[in-house]
């Protein structure tokens, strides 16, 4: 066994990634060459045109870590929890392929994404292909959960689709007012869009790795709570985070409008800063670089930065609960200890 000295977050991503990545290679290398190619430019494997890629454009692999990471946890191999790492992995693909085409998105991770690099057409296409590989990819994994594991993945995306309509809901719901979007109805948002599938990945893992009924349960209400955490992180990262890290413009998402849990949450607080932020917001103006600087100011001014935070920290926290009321391998525990705290300070 290693030394604590390896139970670091970015050596914990990189071990599960290269247990996973064969079979996720493999995967990809069923589909028909032109969606695998998109799938593949994705992924970060490859640029336009199939040119091999520097890795400098992969993702961390969190969903897929903590699949291998829970099966370990339930003192399997991590080997047995490949297949839902894979599945896990192809359908965080897919929603992201989508999620950029209806959100307008034409960047990231520092390039491209790939309906503006192939079409939007061609991007639903690849979206579609990861779908339905995820579901075969399991659906074909032999042993005694095969099916269990095939209606929890059928569950999640189910889940999925209710976040995704709800956010898109959002963006039409006014700033102020009655109808106004409530912290909560995020929070219930989050939860779906972005709990689901890391609960499904940590339940994958239990469930495929031979865990108990309440110990897989337990496993996915803890990824469903980092899910909303994950969730709020991103939410600081789209006001206040690097464009060197995120790809995208500095207050990206105050640029955009979009209905985030700081924006949200500072106008929910009231006060003279509020009303000029609402304000602001309700402006048929565009925000340029000083109107997007000031109100970036003034939702900090109102809370919304430290009440992000703070919940965050809170799912954090029940996370941590779920995960300590169950019996882990110790081992695994740690790991998946160390990844929760990199995922709340990962460059804020």
């Amino acid at each position: 066994m290693s030394s604590d000295a390896t139970l670091t977050a970015p050596r914990i991503l990189a071990r599960c990634r290269d247990l996973v990545r064969p079979s996720l290679v493999t995967a990809i290398g069923r589909l028909h060459p032109w969606p695998g190619e998109m799938a593949a430019f994705s992924l970060g494997w490859c640029e336009v045109g199939g040119e091999p890629a520097d890795g400098s454009f992969e993702g961390k692999g969190v969903r897929q870590a903590l699949a291998v990471l829970c099966a370990e946890a339930a003192e399997a191999p991590g080997e047995s929890a490949v297949a839902g790492a894979v599945a896990v992995e192809l359908i965080h693909t897919f929603s992201l392929l989508h999620d950029d085409i209806m959100d307008g998105d034409g960047t990231r991770r520092q390039r491209e994404t790939v309906w503006k690099a192939y079409g939007t057409g061609p991007a639903v296409l690849a979206g579609d292909a990861l779908f339905a590989l995820a579901v075969q990819t399991l659906a074909e994994t032999p042993g005694p959960h095969t099916a269990a594991a095939v209606a929890r993945l059928s569950e999640t995306l189910s889940g999925l689709v209710r976040g995704q309509a709800e956010d898109l809901l959002f963006a039409a719901r006014p700033w102020t007012g009655h109808q106004a979007v409530r912290t909560d109805e995020y929070r219930a948002m989050a939860e779906l869009k972005t709990g689901t599938l890391l609960g499904c990945a940590a339940a994958l893992g239990g469930l495929l790795g031979g865990a108990p009924a309440g110990t897989v349960a337990a496993l996915d209400r803890a990824g469903r709570h980092l899910g909303v955490a994950f969730q709020a992180v991103d939410d600081l990262l789209g006001i206040w985070g690097d464009p060197a890290v995120t790809g995208k413009p500095v207050h990206s998402d105050l640029r955009q409008q979009k209905k985030t849990f700081p924006v949200l949450a500072a106008l929910a607080g009231g006060g003279p800063h509020a009303r000029e932020l609402a304000n602001l917001l309700n402006s048929p103006l565009i925000l340029d670089d000083a109107g997007a600087v000031h109100a970036a100011a003034l939702v900090e001014a109102c809370g919304g930065r430290t009440a992000t935070l703070a919940e965050a920290g809170h799912h954090l926290d029940a996370a941590r609960a779920c995960l300590r009321g169950v019996p882990l391998a110790h081992r695994a525990a740690r790991e998946i200890e160390v990844l929760l705290g990199f995922l709340l300070h990962r460059r804020l």
